[in-house]
């Protein structure tokens, strides 16, 4: 999936295409530019500490360096991590599900661009999320918009040319976020649509003192 997805950051007109025949345009473009203000919005509360989890070409890791704050970006595409390391952030080429320093510590944990879809499991993904995070830690996601309920499929990226390998991936509307932060540990602190893009700040909830 790596090498397709890779020719989108590359600048390759590039589709997602579901297994159902249904395909939209990859937003590369946007992922390569600039911080637009969707993106300062969904980066403006994070006053410490931040990991960015499935980075991208790392816009919103550097964002927050020139703001002051400590921010790795990680990613599994090694274009994603080489293109995030350019604009002079750091970044590390891991699965977000795997290994990851600072477990525990982060102040902060971003999934952005519809990550909230990786692995097409996401209890899975925001209960790892909350694993990453110090005490009183937020995790700040990117949610598609209401209506969209929880989708899960299998997808693929493609070019003109050629045709990335299927993969699972999931679509969650906003409408979940309460039902999905209650059952992995978090508390929704706040929600917002910015731009059309919605963006849940979810609070790492303090486990219940037996009465």
């Amino acid at each position: 999936m790596t090498e397709t997805f890779d020719r989108a950051l590359a600048g390759d007109a590039c589709w997602l295409r579901a297994a159902d025949g249904t395909r939209h345009p990859v937003p590369a473009q946007r992922w390569l530019g600039a911080a637009e203000a969707a993106d300062a919005a969904f980066t403006a509360r994070c006053d410490g500490p931040t990991i960015d989890l499935g980075c991208g070409p790392g816009r919103l890791v550097a964002a927050l360096l020139r703001r002051g704050i400590v921010a790795l970006g990680v990613d599994i595409s090694p274009l994603a991590v080489a293109l995030t390391r350019a604009r002079g952030a750091p970044a590390l080429r891991r699965d977000v599900l795997g290994p990851l320093p600072g477990a525990g510590r982060w102040a902060y944990a971003l999934l952005a661009d519809g990550n909230i879809g990786i692995g097409a499991d996401p209890h899975r993904l925001l209960t790892r999320t909350r694993a990453l995070l110090g005490a009183g830690g937020t995790a700040v996601v990117e949610f598609d918009p209401p209506g969209t309920g929880i989708v899960r499929r299998m997808q693929r990226v493609e070019t003109d040319e050629v045709a990335g390998p299927w993969f699972p991936w999931s679509r969650v509307g906003i409408e979940h976020a309460g039902r999905l932060a209650a059952a992995t540990g978090f508390r929704v602190r706040a929600t917002a649509e910015v731009h059309g893009r919605h963006i849940a700040w979810l609070g790492r909830a303090r486990p219940e003192v037996p009465a």
